[in-house]
C-alpha cells in the first residue's frame, strides 16, 4: 500500500541559489536557454546536486483492459489491447522506435489484459485481473485489486537501476477511465474532460460523455482519491500510480506522457502533492481534456506536437531535451573558463 510512503518536496533554497549561479554564468545571456534552464535546475534539485547525472533511462508501458468498453465508448475493439502488446513485443510500435532511437530501455507490463500471453521474452506479467469491471454498472476494481495494482507498480520501480523513468500505457477504453478520473478529482465538467480517444465521431463523443455522467451519478459518494481510482480507473492506471509514487520517493526524474498517464499522476498528486516536483511534463496531448488537466495540475508541458497516441511516445521524444539540460549544466563553459566578457549593464 502507500501508508509507508512519503514524498518530500524537491526544492532546497541553498541548492537553488547554487544552481542558478552556475546556469547564469555559462557563456550565454541570462535566461537565453529558456525552459532548458528551468529543467536543468529542476533535475539538479531532484538529484540534490549541482552536477546531475542521467543513468539508465527506462520507460514502462502498462497494459490493461476496461470493462466500460461494453458501453460502446471506443472506436476500436477490445482485442486491440492484446494485439498492440504483441506489437510492442515484436518491436514494431512507435514507442519501440523512439525508445531505440534515444537509448531508452523499454519494459512492457501486463497489468490486466483480457488475454493470456504465457511466458514471453520482454513481457512482465503482473496481471491483477483480466481487465476491470464495467464502471457504468459497478466499481471498476475492488479496493483490494486497486491496492494490489499500486503495490505491483511500486515493486517494478524497485527493480530498476536508473534514475529517469518514463510512463506509457495501452488499453482500449482508457481515455474514458481517464476522463472520469479527471472529472472526479478536479470538478471540471465531464463535457470538458471527454475527447475523441482513438477516433470517435462527435456522436460517439457525446455517448461517451453520457456514459461517464451516468456512472458518476451512480457512484456519487466516492470522493477519496484512492477510492476514485478503484471506482473509475484501470489496472494499468493504478499500477502506473504506484510506480510514479515509488519513483518520486526514490528521487527519480519522472517523464510524464499524455492524457492517460497524466490521469494516473493526478491521482498520485492528490495522494502526495510533492510528486509534481519530480515530474517533467513532456507534451500537451491533442486529446481535448489534456490541456485542462495540465491547467488543473498547474504545470506546463515542454512540447505541443498534437500527439494523441499514448504508449509513452511523448516521454521518449522529450528525453533528448532532458539530456540537453543536464549536459549544458555540466559541460558548457563559464565566462571565466572561456575568458569571455560578461554583461556589464542593462
Amino acid at each position: 500500500m502507500i501508508s509507508d510512503l512519503h514524498i518530500a518536496p524537491a526544492r532546497d533554497n541553498e541548492l537553488q541559489a547554487l544552481l542558478q549561479h552556475a546556469i547564469d554564468h555559462k557563456t550565454k545571456p541570462p535566461g537565453s536557454l529558456g525552459r532548458l534552464e528551468l529543467l536543468a535546475a529542476q533535475i539538479g534539485q531532484i538529484q540534490q546536486t549541482a552536477s546531475p547525472v542521467l543513468r539508465d533511462p527506462a520507460i514502462i508501458v502498462f497494459a490493461g483492459d476496461h470493462g466500460v468498453v461494453a458501453e460502446g465508448i471506443s472506436a476500436f475493439p477490445q482485442d486491440v489491447t492484446w494485439q498492440m502488446v504483441e506489437n510492442f513485443l515484436a518491436g514494431g510500435a512507435a514507442i519501440n522506435v523512439f525508445a531505440r532511437q534515444n537509448g531508452i530501455a523499454l519494459h512492457i507490463v501486463d497489468s490486466g489484459v483480457r488475454h493470456e500471453f504465457g511466458q514471453r521474452n520482454g513481457l512482465t506479467g503482473r496481471k491483477v485481473a483480466p481487465g476491470t469491471q464495467n464502471f457504468a454498472k459497478q466499481p471498476a476494481m475492488s479496493a483490494v485489486q486497486c491496492a494490489e495494482a499500486i503495490r505491483h507498480g511500486r515493486e517494478l520501480v524497485r527493480g530498476l537501476s536508473g534514475n529517469v523513468l518514463g510512463f506509457g500505457e495501452m488499453g482500449i477504453g482508457n481515455t474514458t477511465a481517464a476522463a472520469a478520473l479527471m472529472h472526479k478529482l478536479t470538478g471540471i465538467p465531464v463535457a470538458d474532460c471527454v475527447g475523441a480517444g482513438t477516433g470517435l465521431s462527435p456522436q460517439g463523443i457525446r455517448h461517451k460523455q453520457q456514459v461517464i455522467e451516468a456512472a458518476v451519478a451512480l457512484h456519487a459518494g466516492v470522493t477519496a482519491p484512492q477510492e476514485v481510482l478503484a471506482c473509475f480507473g484501470g489496472l494499468e492506471i493504478a499500477m502506473m500510480t504506484g510506480a510514479m509514487l515509488e519513483a518520486a520517493q526514490r528521487r527519480m526524474v519522472l517523464l510524464i506522457d499524455g492524457f492517460i498517464v497524466s490521469s494516473a499522476l493526478l491521482v498520485a498528486a492528490r495522494l502526495q502533492p510533492a510528486i509534481l516536483d519530480y515530474c517533467v511534463f513532456s507534451h500537451q496531448s491533442d486529446e481535448s481534456g489534456h490541456a485542462r488537466m495540465l491547467d488543473a495540475l498547474q504545470v506546463s508541458p515542454l512540447l505541443k506536437l498534437d500527439l494523441r497516441l499514448g504508449e509513452g511516445t511523448g516521454a521518449a521524444l522529450v528525453y533528448p531535451m532532458v539530456q540537453a539540460a543536464v549536459n549544458f549544466l555540466n559541460q558548457m563553459a563559464t565566462f571565466g573558463d572561456a575568458r569571455v566578457s560578461e554583461k556589464t549593464a542593462d
